[in-house]
């Protein structure tokens, strides 16, 4: 009798501690690590304080264009989807191009790509706008001849000398391929992702359950953290991979351009924000889950082996990092 009278009693009072009471000291200590060690992510990327409406529009549409590849097949989203709830990828191993070649590398994502340090695996693009003007002429990506042959098109649209115009007031013969790229770049910086991280750090203590609290702890303690820092968690280094045990590649990365046996598989630091939503992993698409990504990881680049239950509680804390509004 008196357990019937109590139990009820007893689940009320959890219930509103549960609400009304604030965080555990423990919940404090994470969220202050959280924001000391990684923090939240800016909600503007550098650079779009100079950008303006018809700019961004006219950079959405040339986005979108598929005039932009020899065969009018491909534009920037065939690989980098950001339609509808899309992370920004296309989901695969490698991508292929206009003709139907594959590239050699998996094609990152686009959200949150203008914090990065320098673009592509290998850093070879400095910003968004020297990225940008690459793979329209790349003969395997979108494959245009000539930057020329790109501008004819542009000229010959009945929309986009209006629109150049309007991006580009100052500018006697606004469509240029300077400008193209400017306007791609724009648009791109509008895509920043929002997370349940990002609200844990700003104080939200119940936007993470304790399991991903849990999850962050283990993160930390693995020390994932070495190379996945920031509060991108990553896209602000290089490093090489199979630091600590080899990782079997034929791409020698970063020495592709520099020439220096020091760079031999080397690429820059993936972000590991809405990596949950990004697979497959790595530079060349070949590792397909995520849980088998950061066993990878912590086996190549710490020398540890995860156990199953580790691996799922970086994983699920790995999730928090995703856009609250996309989906894999």
């Amino acid at each position: 009798m008196l357990k019937q009278i109590f139990t009820p009693f007893l689940i009320v009072i959890t219930l509103f501690s549960m609400v009304f009471c604030g965080p555990s000291e423990e919940t404090k200590e994470i969220q202050g690590k959280a924001k000391q060690i990684i923090g939240a992510l800016p909600e503007k990327m550098p650079g779009s304080e100079n950008d303006t409406e018809d700019l961004i529009t006219l950079g959405k549409k040339l986005y979108f264009e598929k005039k932009l590849s020899q065969n009018e097949s491909q534009s920037c989203n065939s690989c980098h989807n950001v339609e509808g709830k899309s992370a920004g990828v296309d989901n695969l191993p490698t991508s292929p191009g206009a003709f139907g070649k594959n590239g050699d590398r998996n094609s990152p994502t686009v959200l949150n790509a203008g914090f990065h340090f320098v673009q592509f695996w290998d850093g070879r693009a400095a910003d968004l706008k020297a990225q940008a003007k690459g793979p329209i002429l790349n003969p395997v990506e979108m494959a245009m001849p000539s930057e020329k042959e790109v501008l004819k098109r542009l000229n010959e649209d009945p929309d986009y000398p209006k629109m150049f115009a309007l991006a580009f007031p100052n500018d006697k013969n606004p469509i240029t391929y300077d400008n193209l790229a400017n306007a791609i770049a724009a648009f791109e910086r509008t895509l920043v992702s929002a997370s349940r991280f990002d609200d844990f750090v700003k104080g939200d203590y119940k936007a993470l359950s304790k399991s991903e609290q849990e999850g962050f702890k283990s993160f930390l303690a693995a020390g994932c953290t070495s190379c996945h820092s920031g509060n991108l968690l990553g896209g602000n280094s290089y490093r090489k991979v199979g630091l600590v045990n080899e990782y079997k590649t034929e791409d020698l990365g970063l020495y592709n351009l520099t020439k220096k046996s020091e760079d031999k598989f080397v690429f820059k630091v993936p972000s590991l924000r809405n990596i949950t939503l990004t697979g497959p992993y790595f530079h060349d698409g070949k590792v397909a889950t995520i849980e088998e990504a950061v066993q990878k990881m912590a086996f190549h680049q710490l020398g540890i082996n995860l156990s199953e239950e580790e691996t799922k509680k970086i994983v699920l804390f790995l999730g928090t990092l995703a856009d609250k509004t996309r989906v894999n």
